[in-house]
């Protein structure tokens, strides 16, 4: 559970400093790492410089006090007060780090002292003079800050004792000057710091940048995109490999684009080829096989009416139907392989007369709208959408199981766009697509081969929608385009 948990804070931690922009991150460790070792530093020095200075002002009060112990025994010896209270108060005056100084006799009676308030409360209990030491020194917390009470015995103790108050102000101001001037200092180096961070960061992100961008153009498909070397070092190394994979990819795409070119242009003759062979066949079946096949049916008319014997005239009828059958049969091949209609009176008159029999066929009711206006389409568009409309109703009658379908054909600004509907059981349309329908392949590929595309909308059980869009590119244009790839190849 723990390592769990540890695990999700771990890969939060790297999602939210994955978030954050390289040249903020190489200037939050260019100045965290400044700050972070002025603040060492200032801790060091504060420490070192506090122990030192604590530790004269300790020796220092503890000369003091043994000079007034030395300077005090004939004093006291003598009964002086007079001369022992102006010995204290010479030497506080001389030392601005005496707090305070008195003289305890030996009777544990104040004799002198430097209050001229009067004497504190309990202050004479808080240290005591060690006769069998020269001194013992106590840490004692005021309003004033912290002050070192030295106790020093006089004649070994035999005369009393001298109490010395050392304060630490001069140590507290003189580390408050230390630390401003450290800060200062920190300041000044945080500045030269941030102004290094940003030409750092300049350096190291304007490159990683341009690689971006040029990545980015990649991604779009401009492989002439170039970055410049910026430096000799790993980055400079890396904006000559981007470049040799730029242009190794631009070679690539060079060699893709003219397959692809030949390919289109090899499916483009293809079809070409394919529709005027169906025109030819349509033809000869319509003036060759349906003028035989009319006539031989004349003839058999003929035979009856001349003949009389019953059986002749019976295998006459049926020879009749069974030529009758084969020209409705060549009539309706000649019209699914190129409808002449298409031809004289275009792509709305051969649609509505494709749904009319495609309906009367397969007993799903149909309805076709076309709006193109009164010009007339290329001859190349009006065919793309005439067998791909063609092709989906086809797939509809075979796979949909479907009630009802609607073809809509209209001219837009642009483009012809393609609207074929039907509310039968519906497929995966992603799968479909994976494994490469022949027909809906068929259709993508007339649709892609005039600059066009082929939308799928379709899911189990809510039918399906084809969106066939077509851009009304100029035919004339497009051939000497082709004319002048295939020249310049």
């Amino acid at each position: 559970m723990k390592t769990e948990i540890l695990r999700k804070l771990m890969a939060r931690f790297w999602e939210l400093a994955g978030g954050v922009n390289v040249r903020i991150k190489i200037m939050g460790i260019v100045l965290g790492g400044t700050i972070l070792l002025s603040l060492s530093l200032m801790y060091q020095v504060h420490h070192a410089l506090t122990a030192i200075m604590e530790k004269d002002l300790v020796s220092q009060g503890i000369s003091i006090g043994r000079d007034l112990a030395v300077r005090s025994t004939d004093l006291i010896l003598l009964n002086d007060p007079y001369a022992l209270n102006r010995l204290l108060l010479e030497t506080q005056r001389n030392n601005s780090d005496i707090r305070y100084a008195f003289v305890i006799d030996l009777y544990g009676n104040v004799a002198a002292h430097t209050f001229g308030a009067g004497f504190p409360v309990g202050l004479i209990d808080v240290n005591e003079a060690d006769p069998q030491s020269y001194q013992n020194t106590v840490q004692l917390q005021t309003q004033d800050g912290r002050v070192w009470d030295i106790a020093v015995p006089i004649f070994e103790g035999r005369a009393g004792s001298v109490r010395v108050g050392i304060s630490d102000q001069r140590i507290q101001r003189a580390l408050f000057d230390m630390t401003s001037q450290v800060l200062l200092t920190t300041v000044v180096v945080l500045g030269l710091s941030l102004l290094a961070a940003t030409f750092l960061t300049f350096i190291l992100t304007r490159p990683i940048l341009d690689l971006v961008e040029a990545a980015r153009s990649i991604g779009q498909g401009d492989f002439s995109r170039r970055v410049r070397r910026w430096a000799n070092d790993e980055i400079g190394d890396l904006a000559d490999a981007f470049n040799q994979m730029s242009a190794g990819l631009e070679r690539a795409n060079e060699g893709r684009l003219e397959r692809e070119l030949l390919r289109r242009q090899l499916f483009e003759r293809v079809l070409t080829a394919q529709e005027e062979e169906r025109r030819r066949i349509a033809r000869e079946l319509h003036d060759s096989t349906s003028q035989s096949l009319t006539s031989l049916m004349v003839g058999l008319r003929t035979l009856e009416s001349d003949c009389d014997s019953p059986q002749v005239l019976q295998h006459s009828r049926q020879l009749r139907q069974v030529a009758a059958q084969v020209l409705e049969d060549v009539h309706n091949l000649a019209l699914q392989l190129r409808p002449a209609v298409l031809d004289d009176l275009g792509l709305s008159a051969a649609l509505e007369r494709l749904a009319k029999e495609w309906q009367s066929r397969h007993s799903v009711q149909t309805s076709v709208i076309v709006q193109l206006g009164s010009e007339r389409l290329p001859e190349q568009l009006e065919t793309t959408l005439y067998r791909s409309i063609q092709e989906a109703l086809t797939n509809v009658a075979r796979h949909a199981a479907a009630r009802s379908a609607s073809v809509l054909v209209e001219r837009r600004q642009t483009d012809i766009v393609a609207i074929i509907e039907d509310d039968g059981q519906g497929f995966d349309s992603e799968q479909v697509q994976r494994d490469g329908h022949l027909g809906l392949l068929g259709i993508r590929e007339r649709a892609e081969l005039l600059g066009g595309n082929l939308t799928i909308e379709s899911s189990p059980g809510h039918g399906t929608s084809l969106y066939i869009q077509l851009p009304l590119v100029d035919q004339t244009i497009r051939e000497s385009m082709i004319q002048e790839s295939n020249i310049s190849h």
